[in-house]
């Protein structure tokens, strides 16, 4: 007899759906201020180092990975609703304890950690609460909408999150994200008081061998394969990601950037990577196609150590476009293919996101530890990591290669 397992009805209306992409909005605006401008709150008020600012962010990274790996779980153990409730219970303590002990690095260090772990509680619900119950002919346009709010706001957030900055004050970065996770909390257990559930129900779960294929999926490469590269490559985006965010603040020193200007330019990326998941959603002809994917990967690479290494403002601009929409496609075909393969969206989401916090926390130990061994040579730490991502290309050029027979074409 098939396991069971309890069902978890999707937000089917309109009005709800609405309520779930505002509750994502507001998350990406205060998580993305809270631990993207954390690294100029502990430069300045702490002067922290690059290599001090690249260990904070693995660790926050690293930290983060766990909590959405029993994020997920919980999100299909406890329910999506319970799940997202104690992630925003979690940051909106430690943000507004935050305020109070900031005088102190370790305290502040101490409680962005825990509220890492809640970061981690919330998203694999949210996305779980969006993509429940779909079609697929519904999912990849969700999907894709999902992607454009979480990553808009987010960007505004970072463009606009310098210029507050420096209006407010380094501990704006506690009050604000916090009025936004009271907005959240408002929104959460609205949606849990008027979705229609079925609480008690239990169904069937289909061995995975009798689904259809994905549409759109070559049969010449199991959908299983585009899964796991996918994962591997999200998580290398990542580890490239959260190395330039913690570095950004020495970058924006180096080229005599505010905190407002800085805020400014160095947001490129994130609107570049916006206007791809909207090209992404329009034209699902890169779902399933490894040469999307590897040309994705290979121009994450370049566009990385050009960041890092641009001499002036027009490459570092320059080099954000790319880098934008090398990470658009690269998460759009984690998150895609979670939710359309996965058996259960709450733990696909959690392990999707538990790449991603590996990732986060790989790039800026890897780089730490280059500068530490390599101090008197520039470029060290992004070196490091550009080969760590050459690696993790071959790694993906392993797993839709391998026992693939005859065909290798770069479908």
């Amino acid at each position: 007899m098939p396991p069971l397992q309890p069902v978890h009805r999707g937000l089917t209306s309109q009005k709800l759906k609405f309520t779930a992409f505002a509750l994502e909005a507001a998350n990406s605006l205060s998580t993305t201020y809270f631990f993207y401008y954390i690294y100029f709150f502990t430069r300045s008020n702490f002067q922290f180092t690059a290599i001090q600012n690249l260990w904070l962010a693995a660790v926050l990274g690293f930290i983060y990975g766990i909590g959405s790996f029993f994020g997920g779980r919980s999100a299909h153990t406890l329910g999506y609703y319970s799940a997202v409730r104690i992630g925003i219970v979690t940051m909106l303590v430690t943000f507004l304890t935050c305020a109070f002990v900031s005088a102190t690095w370790w305290a502040v260090v101490g409680l962005a950690m825990i509220g890492s772990v809640g970061m981690g509680f919330t998203w694999p619900g949210i996305e779980a609460l969006v993509s429940e119950g779909e079609t697929p002919a519904r999912l990849p346009a969700l999907v894709g909408l999902y992607n454009f709010v979480w990553s808009i706001t987010g960007a505004i957030s970072f463009f606009s999150g310098g210029a507050i900055m420096e209006k407010f004050g380094g501990r704006s970065i506690f009050f604000l994200p916090s009025a936004l996770l009271l907005l959240e909390l408002f929104l959460i257990n609205y949606l849990e008081k008027v979705v229609d559930r079925q609480p008690a129900v239990m169904t069937e779960i289909t061995p995975p061998l009798l689904h259809a294929e994905p549409e759109g999926c070559h049969a010449t490469v199991p959908p299983k394969k585009f899964l796991n590269m996918a994962w591997l490559a999200n998580p290398m985006a990542y580890l490239a990601l959260n190395t330039v965010i913690a570095t950004v603040p020495n970058l924006a020193a180096r080229m005599n950037f505010s905190r407002a200007t800085a805020g400014f330019i160095c947001s490129i990326w994130l609107f570049s990577r916006s206007v791809t998941f909207v090209a992404l959603r329009l034209w699902p002809g890169w779902h399933y196609r490894f040469s999307y994917l590897a040309s994705a990967y290979l121009t994450l690479i370049i566009s990385f150590a050009a960041i890092l290494l641009a001499p002036n403002p027009w490459i570092l601009a320059f080099a954000q476009i790319f880098f934008g929409m090398a990470l658009g496609l690269i998460y759009y075909s984690s998150l895609f293919y979670s939710m359309d393969i996965g058996e259960n969206k709450g733990e696909g989401g959690g392990i999707h996101e538990a790449a991603i916090g590996f990732g986060q926390g790989s790039g800026p130990s890897i780089a730490a530890l280059a500068l530490g061994f390599f101090p008197s040579i520039p470029g060290s730490g992004t070196c490091a990591v550009s080969i760590i991502l050459a690696l993790g290309f071959t790694g993906i050029c392993w797993i839709r290669f391998a026992a693939s027979g005859a065909n290798r074409t770069l479908t």
